[in-house]
């Protein structure tokens, strides 16, 4: 079997898989723009990380649920700011970014908007391009969540909480132990939304510390 043939019949299986997907057509019919809002929405629901009146930073915001949740819970007297390198769609209340994360001119024009206002918290479901070789992939993933944990290290309040997805593997421990020495606790989640064959997982790291 050739690999086109492979690579057709496998986006076939996830595209069967994506359209039969109960998130999926909840999102539909709860007016949701992906799945991947019931993620937080658990999240949320279980530890109460969201409150009105919070400066919020959502970190790989596209196409837009996790702002779409955030800002139902957190305005009209919080703010939020998106950012994403690809597109997203306005959202009332939330005010978006286009860029690359890994970028200085990117971060310092999100740091710009905040205007010297900390952050209470700092959302993240970044992933990179996947190239398909894990480790390749899972170094990525890290390089992401390491550049998160810097940003909070710099524009997070004291007592402030961040949740960013991680993949178990290579690396893992290693940046779980620096969160730690940052925030007072660090917890997994694996919310039900996320697929049950997916590595993804999300760190919540609560109370950072003065």
């Amino acid at each position: 079997m050739t690999d086109k043939i492979k690579r057709n019949k496998k986006n076939k299986a996830w595209m069967m898989e994506h359209v039969t997907d109960t998130y999926v057509q909840r999102a539909k019919a709860e007016g949701w723009r992906s799945r991947a809002a019931f993620k937080l929405t658990e999240i949320d629901d279980q530890d109460r990380l969201l409150k009105p009146g919070m400066t919020v930073v959502d970190l790989g915001s596209a196409p837009g649920s996790w702002s779409q949740v955030a800002s139902r819970r957190i305005l009209p007297e919080g703010r939020l700011i998106a950012l994403d390198i690809l597109p997203m769609d306005s959202l009332h209340g939330v005010e978006f970014i286009q860029g690359d994360f890994r970028e200085e001119t990117v971060l310092h024009q999100l740091e710009g908007m905040l205007e010297g206002r900390q952050v209470d918290l700092v959302l993240s479901d970044m992933a990179p391009n996947m190239s398909g070789i894990e480790l390749t992939d899972q170094a990525r993933v890290m390089y992401l969540a390491e550049l998160t944990l810097e940003f909070c290290e710099r524009k997070m309040k004291p007592g402030g909480d961040m949740l960013v997805k991680v993949f178990q593997g290579s690396g893992f421990m290693e940046l779980r132990s620096a969160v730690l020495q940052m925030f007072q606790t660090v917890q997994v989640r694996k919310p039900a939304a996320s697929r049950g064959r997916s590595a993804e997982n999300f760190l919540l790291a609560r109370g950072k510390r003065a």
